[in-house]
Parts: C-alpha cells; structure tokens; sequence
C-alpha cells in the first residue's frame, strides 16, 4: 500500500502560491504506483471562496482517491463552511483493505494554533474502537504533534497534544500525518509514526528548502516506511518495524537505581504538602535505596531565601547521590543566586558508568524556558563526546508534550533541542514541567517525566508521586511511586542497546 502525502498547498492568486511545483507533484502522483492521496490542510491561503473554487480545480489534476483535512488558513473568514461545500466533511473515515484512515478537523477559527476538543476527541476515541481491529490505523490532521526542528520558536502545536498522543499510542495507531509547520520531517515514537510533510506550493518554506511531498508505504509485515521526495528529485526515508514483543526480561544485574522527582515547591503556603515530601524522602531512604536522586526542577515555590533554606533541610536528608536542575519556579526574585549558594551549579556526573547532562532551560519570571543555539550545540557537543557512555540529559522543561496539560510551547525552541536529543542517541531523557508523569520514547531515546512529589496544584490522578528507574544492561523501566502510599504503577519499560562493557576475564598466572 503506497500513499502519496501532501499537505500546505496554500492555493491562491497571489505571488505565495508556486502553482509549478503543484503541477510537478501533481504529474509525479498521477504517474506513480500511488493507492491514494492525504491532504492534510492549508488547502487555501485565506479561506476565500475564488480560492475554493480554484482549489476545486487544482485538485481535480490528482487522479488518484483523496483525502483532505482543513488547517488552519482554510477556516480563516468562516472558511471551514466554504470547505464543506466546496471540498467535503471536516471529520471522517476512508477505509482501505485492511486500513483505515480517520481524519480529525484540528482547527481553531482564525487562530494558528490547534486543539482536538472534547466531543471531537470523543469521536475520535470512538472510531478508533469502531476500527481497532484494522491492521493499519491511520489518523491525519492538520497541527503537529510533536516539537518539530527548524521552525523558530515552538508554538501551534495542538493544545491537547499530550492526550491526543496517549489515546493513539491506547489504541495502536500505526501513522499520524500532519502538516502546518512546512518542515518535513519523520519521528518514531513509540511504535506509532508521525509523518509531517513539508508545503506542496507554498514560497514560505524553512531555511531556504524547495517544496516536496511525503511517500508513506505499508508493507505486508507491519513495517511503515516514510520517504521525502523534493522537486528536485532528493529523497530521504526511514523505516520502522514494529517492537514485538513489547514485554522484555532483564539479563544480568540492576546497573542503577535513578529517583527521579519535580515540583516539590516547598514553601509556607497551603499548597505545599509537608508530610508527603517526609513521607516520600522516607520511603527513598529506607525501601527504594537508589544510587542518585535526581531533582528535575521547581524545588521551591518563589525563589526567596527562607524557602530555600527549608528546601536544603528536606533534601539534605537524603542518603543518595543528588542532581538538581532549576525550575523556573526557582529562580524567580533572588532565586539565581539563591539556588548555586544551596544547590551548586549542575554539573556532569559520573555514577557506575552513567554520565549525567544537566541541560539548564528556566528563564527569569515565566514558566516559558529555552535552551538556545549556544545550549544546543553545547548538548550535542557532550553527547557526542560521551558517547561510549550510557548519557542521561536532565532538565526542567519537557519536550514532548504531557496528558492533561495544556500544551503552550513551555520549551519554545522544543523542536531543535529535541532533534540534538535524538541524533545524539541520549540513552535517557529526564524532564519534570507539567505535573503529570508520562514516560515516551522518541527514535532511540526514552523520554520520562516526573509527576509533582509534594504541591496540591498537580495534574495527576496518581496524586503526588516520583518516578523509579532502574537501568540494566539491556533494558530500562520506569515506575511512578505514589508519594504518601508507596504504590507503584509502570510508565514505560524499553529495550536499549547497552553501551556498557563487560568485565575483561582474568588473565591466566604466568
């Protein structure tokens, strides 16, 4: 099964519409050994009715079955009643052998950014039940899902974008394909695929790039492969291949023990729960015994000295090895300084073979945070010099989006830091921003993130918790630990290629 992908095509009269790079893919579409086509928004640039009626008519040049999802420019001016009537339903199903595609209209009016809202995301869950025992489940719309390189700063992806992403990983959807951002591009996350394509004919591409399109394939064993094909005849593919099985059993000893917590916020006001940060450094002295306690940021409220001194007086109790990174919390009024006097400069470190990167990302009086250019070379500088080792990035903001959180761009050049992870093959990922614990993996890079351990104002139904990771040589698992009872539930458990030596065996007596 071949399908030709195209999205952001921004018909109009204007200059910005390259109506010859239309035609071309166009031609190349009708020419090749395509199944059917998905279209996945920005159809027109404004929403106007002459340009619907000239989409009508460049779409009719595809001779193939089509697909077309609404984004964002073509529900500008109440354009979304134009595209009913000039294109088709804003939500729907098309069924292929043994397939299904299920597309879902993202759109906001007259805004960019994108949201699957309740009763559309209950439909969707729906028909992801109605369909779940289809080989290959696909879900198209416009917005992207995930933080994408090369496109400024992070806004416009889907506001509920981390429970969007739970409820396919639920349902074992094979393909999400997007558009909006015009940067083509592949990530595996999980076993799902997200395939964002590039503009079709639009001028307004990214870093001097040409128009292109993408080139889904599904094969008979499961495998997804996606290839970007520019006019000028470049391509670029990758392929994924199912994990089977999705359960593992470690072999040979636990290597580390990581305790990983976040948004502790200790203070004075009502919010803060004493008792349960006493009770969750108790429970990690006594049962969980780790190596190293990792603090992924907001230890306290506000960054005022009094705060900061309870902080040390909680943290000091803890027998482990610690790594703490600032919050944006933390760093607020004196808290800079206030921090390096309590809790030193995060630096490197090295436990049993595991080299920890802390990646600092908080921003003085805003929760929005930023690595930068100069950050994000340095990070891949480090990954690239340990790469012998088992790497660990550490940080407060999550670059991956999280259930139950209104995803805002928290981390705002989310995408860039995100590809600097995943070609440096970090082998793990902590964050703690968003008060929920999720556990993900993106290419070859789990990514986990705390819950709140100890502050009312969370976004876990767990309640207050931390995360356990034990690390072995060819294996991962995380567990989220409820803060006052001590249960435990999985967030994720990963295969990983283990960059750890065995012990040479004793040379033999002369």
């Amino acid at each position: 099964m071949r399908i030709a992908h195209i999205s952001d095509t921004h018909i109009t009269s204007e200059s910005a519409y390259k109506g010859y790079a239309y035609d071309l893919i166009a031609n190349e579409i009708n020419n090749g050994d395509f199944d059917f086509v998905i279209h996945t928004g920005d159809v027109t640039n404004q929403g106007l009715r002459e340009e619907y009626e000239r989409a009508t008519y460049e779409l009719k040049k595809i001779q193939k079955p089509l697909v077309v999802i609404p984004g964002n420019h073509d529900v500008r001016n109440v354009g979304y009643a134009l595209f009913e009537e000039f294109i088709g339903p804003l939500n729907g199903v098309f069924e292929f052998d043994d397939g299904v595609v299920i597309w879902v209209d993202s759109t906001i009016p007259d805004l960019s950014d994108g949201r699957v809202g309740s009763q559309k995301f209950k439909w969707l869950r729906e028909r992801l039940k109605e369909y779940s025992d289809r080989r290959f489940k696909i879900v198209a719309a416009h917005h992207h899902l995930v933080p994408l390189p090369d496109t400024g700063r992070e806004r416009n992806v889907l506001f509920n974008a981390g429970d969007v992403l739970d409820l396919l990983l639920r349902y074992d959807v094979n393909l999400y394909t997007c558009g909006h951002k015009h940067v083509p591009n592949v990530y595996r996350v999980e076993d799902l695929v997200v395939d964002n394509a590039g503009c079709t004919s639009c001028r307004k591409t990214r870093k001097g790039d040409v128009n292109s399109y993408n080139i889904v394939t599904l094969h008979d064993d499961g495998r997804v492969e996606v290839r970007i094909r520019r006019v000028t005849g470049e391509e670029r593919a990758k392929e994924h291949r199912p994990v089977r099985p999705k359960l593992f059993i470690p072999k040979g000893k636990r290597l580390l023990r990581i305790v990983q917590v976040s948004e502790s916020n200790v203070s004075e006001r009502a919010y803060f729960r004493r008792k349960v940060l006493e009770n969750a450094i108790r429970t990690i002295n006594e049962r969980l015994k780790p190596d190293v306690v990792v603090h992924c940021g907001d230890v306290v409220d506000m960054g005022i000295e009094r705060y900061y001194e309870r902080a040390y007086e909680f943290y000091e109790r803890i027998k482990a090895e610690k790594l703490v990174v600032p919050g944006h919390n933390d760093i607020t009024y004196l808290g800079y300084d206030l921090f390096s006097e309590y809790f030193g400069q995060p630096g490197i470190k090295e436990i049993n073979g595991v080299t920890f990167i802390p990646v600092l990302s908080a921003q003085y009086e805003t929760p929005i945070g930023v690595v930068g250019r100069m950050g994000q070379k340095k990070l891949g500088e480090l990954l690239e010099e340990y790469r012998d080792s088992f790497t660990v990035v550490v940080m407060h903001h999550n670059i991956v989006p999280i259930p139950r959180s209104r995803e805002v761009g928290f981390l705002e050049d989310a995408g860039d830091v995100l590809r600097v992870i995943t070609i440096g093959e970090a082998n793990l990922v902590l964050t703690g921003h968003g008060g929920n614990a999720f556990g993900i993996k993106v290419e070859k890079t789990p990514i986990v993130n705390a819950g709140s351990i100890s502050w009312e104002l969370h976004r876990n139904p767990y309640g207050n918790s931390f995360n356990l990771i034990d690390i072995y040589p060819d294996m991962m698992v995380a567990f989220e630990v409820q803060a006052t009872w001590g249960s435990g539930r999985l967030v994720g458990i990963w295969k990983i290629k283990s960059p750890f030596k065995s012990p040479s065996p004793p040379r033999p007596s002369p």
